[in-house]
């Protein structure tokens, strides 16, 4: 099959020429050379927000090029399988940094993710099962997206898949190839020249971790060692679409820069990926997304996140390696919010480790903060006393804390130097909740209190975590509510009996009394831990008892 030649002064011919008619394959064994590439400070709207971009590889000021809007990038799933653990760390952290950025900096973040639905895994995956690419991408599609709604993670505001926009993608790569980035080879591929750029490759091989050699893609045809696939030639027995070069799909890199360009243009403020994603999917992103657009910058920042791991190993957790835990099977044993906790105790950027131990001290955060508010919500509504205190170093203490809060999270969105100074606020408040010695009197003083509480639940709400008390009460749990209030109404009822059959005959004696008084103790035990185990919490405060819906997994830990 002869190449397909596009359209273009016979000048750039040879700069895409295909393998078979170039003399000797020239610098088909040339080394990748590479630069450190300035980053350029784009001029736009400043945030007052600091990040770590990877493009330049140190900390810069946040700028936009809309004012209090961002667009924003975001690698989404290969759905070819259950999702794991190590996919939704990913994605939680950019959910909360995108929180962050709508709710305490007021950013409207606009935000595109694509599903690949098409490629090698998932065709290996769909052989292997005997189902077609399309049965299986649309049952871990659908998985990926009730795992994240289950955690909580916002949904991007738009969605694409692959296979919607296979026109768009054709027409990126046949630009390409008529400005002389990209070459067809006797086989049909095609790939992108990295030659075509000069010195313009390179901007993520240094400086980040675990950064890894180009693609390693079969050289079939290739010019030279970096050069990556645009196009993919069918195969039998695998899907295509037709191309004027000849049939066949995308490859990896090509659908990311088409579709980011389809929805944003030629220019992106943030884009986001775990560390992995760098070198070399990221930087031929920006390679072929440059080429395309005629820019120097096409996309202002990039985001990475560090790897989650288990807990005594040094690997990633990855399905290759099969150390995963999938988000079904942690859910079972833990909660959404347990979760988020235990992502929001680390900087973004870092590697995590996931374990008993991190889980315990995720827990033990949530404990702290469930029961300051319950001590806070007694205080207020009168049900809990304590001692007189000074309102005006608590008041100057929640300013404080609320400015320190928005300064640590404007520094690369620092949450676990946040949930510190937040803890700090709790504790210093908790201090002054303690229930009064019998015999003090003073002045109560709910405002200060009742301020202090909005405080942690908003900006605690403000991070993804629910932390208000109208969780949900399913069917079956609600049943179980119902059942277990019967059981103690008929357990009072029947000591109520006794107790008028005992009357009707002569005087009761003391050991009689101390009994029943014992049993109906029994049965309001029984009733608060039947409530608790389907989530429903009560707490006695002397003769007064308060009830909320809580997290079942946090009763028992």
């Amino acid at each position: 099959m002869l190449p397909w030649r596009p359209s273009f002064p016979k000048r750039l011919w040879r700069a895409w020429r295909p393998a078979s008619m170039s003399a000797g394959q020239a610098g088909s064994g040339e080394k990748l050379r590479t630069s450190r590439i300035p980053w350029v400070k784009p001029v736009g709207w400043p945030t007052g927000i600091v990040v770590h971009n990877s493009l330049s590889r140190d900390r810069r000021p946040l700028l936009l090029a809309r004012p209090k809007t961002a667009t924003w990038y975001s690698c989404g799933p290969t759905v070819y399988d259950h999702t794991h653990l190590g996919h939704a760390c990913t994605y939680m952290r950019f959910d909360i940094i995108r929180r962050i950025m709508m709710h305490i900096f007021g950013i409207n973040v606009v935000m595109a993710m694509v599903i690949t639905d098409i490629d090698d895994k998932i065709i290996k995956r769909s052989q292997e099962l005997g189902i077609t690419p399309n049965t299986l991408t649309k049952k871990f599609e659908e998985d990926f997206k009730e795992n994240m709604k289950k955690l909580r993670v916002l949904p991007p505001s738009m969605y694409f898949r692959v296979t919607d926009h296979i026109p768009a993608i054709l027409d990126f790569v046949k630009q390409l190839l008529q400005k002389g980035n990209a070459y067809v080879t006797t086989h049909g591929d095609v790939y992108f020249d990295v030659s075509s750029i000069g010195q313009r490759y390179g901007r993520f091989r240094e400086g980040l971790p675990n950064c890894t050699s180009p693609d390693g893609e079969a050289a079939h045809g290739k010019h030279s060692a970096p050069d990556f696939a645009l196009w993919k030639a069918s195969r039998p027995g695998e899907p295509a679409w037709e191309a004027p070069w000849g049939a066949g799909r995308p490859g990896w890199h090509i659908e990311c820069s088409a579709i980011s360009s389809m929805a944003f243009g030629g220019q992106l403020d943030l884009h986001s990926g775990g560390e992995d994603l760098a070198f070399p999917h990221h930087e031929n992103e920006v390679a072929q997304s440059e080429a395309f657009h005629g820019t120097s910058q096409w996309c202002n920042y990039f985001l990475h996140t560090g790897h989650l791991r288990l807990q005594g190993s040094e690997e990633k957790m990855s399905k290759s390696l099969k150390n995963y835990i999938t988000v079904k099977d942690f859910l079972e044993k833990h909660s959404p919010t347990e979760f988020r906790m235990f992502c929001l105790q680390s900087k973004y950027r870092n590697q995590m480790e996931f374990g008993p131990e991190s889980m315990k001290a995720a827990r033990g955060v949530l404990r702290l903060i469930s029961n300051f508010r319950d001590r806070a919500n007694a205080y207020i509504s009168g049900i809990q006393t304590a001692a007189a205190f000074a309102e005006v170093p608590l008041w100057e203490r929640l300013n404080k804390t609320e400015d320190e809060v928005k300064t640590v999270l404007a520094n690369d969105f620092n949450t676990p130097e946040a949930m510190e100074i937040i803890i700090r606020l709790v504790h210093d408040t908790n201090v002054v909740l303690q229930p009064h010695v019998e015999g003090m009197s003073g002045s109560r003083s709910p405002a200060v209190v009742a301020a202090v509480l909005a405080f942690v639940e908003r900006i605690l709400e403000n991070f993804g975590l629910q932390v208000s008390d109208s969780g949900d009460v399913s069917a079956s749990d609600s049943s179980a509510v119902l059942d277990s209030l019967v059981t103690f109404r008929g357990a009072v009822r029947e000591l109520a009996l006794a107790r008028e059959a005992k009357m009707s005959g002569v005087r009761e004696e003391a050991e009689s009394l101390l009994l029943l008084r014992k049993r109906l103790l029994q049965a309001c035990d029984n009733t608060r831990d039947e409530l608790a185990s389907v989530g429903v919490q009560i707490k006695d405060y002397g003769d007064r008892s308060t009830w909320k819906i809580v997290d079942p997994h946090l009763q028992h830990t």
